[in-house]
């Protein structure tokens, strides 16, 4: 049975994740990178107070919300692992991503990616991604994981119980000068 608090937590992580496939729908072509400070959540300073319940309930409402929208997703790990990415096995395939070997914990990797790995199906850790889109919750830099071209995306919340919120879908580039056209007649 949760508690209030972390109910709370996986409500709002369901409302951002709502939020933010009501601005890009994702599907199962589709790659989320989520970036969690379970500390940031619990009110304290990234790093320093790692909550294995806030972690659970996030990555709970994570899968929870890949299992009605059909994304592939990646936990991004913390500074310790170089921010390594935990997936399940058949989406570092598809996307053609290099296995590296590491397993995280909350002390080398974070509470939220530990948790994940514990959570999913055949994880697998990468360095690297170049995702659809990324939600941010305690600004824990997901930038580096994300396509060249990221467009921000707005929540209808600001906040995870403590942890500031930033959220980007992307979008190819646009190349051409100006005589380029990016959108057919009658589309």
């Amino acid at each position: 049975m949760l508690t209030a608090e972390f109910a709370e937590i996986k409500q709002q992580t369901l409302q951002v994740i709502a939020d933010l496939q009501a601005a890009a729908d994702l599907n199962e072509e589709h790659l989320l990178v989520i970036g969690a400070s379970s500390s940031e959540v619990i009110g304290k300073r990234i790093g320093t107070g790692g909550s294995l319940e806030a972690a659970q309930v996030i990555v709970e409402a994570v899968l929870e919300a890949r299992g009605q929208y059909g994304f592939h997703v990646a936990f991004q790990c913390c500074e310790h692992l170089n921010r390594a990415l935990v997936v399940e096995s058949k989406t570092a395939r598809m996307f053609g991503l290099e296995e590296v070997m590491v397993i995280p914990v909350p002390t080398a990797g974070g509470a939220v990616a530990s948790t994940a790995f514990r959570n999913m199906d055949r994880p697998v850790l990468v360095e690297k991604v170049q995702a659809h889109a990324g939600i941010d919750i305690g600004d824990t830099l997901i930038g580096m994981h994300l396509r060249p071209v990221a467009v921000p995306v707005r929540p209808s919340i600001r906040e995870i119980g403590d942890a500031h919120v930033t959220m980007a879908k992307t979008r190819p580039k646009l190349i051409g000068g100006a005589r380029a056209i990016y959108v057919l007649e009658g589309e």
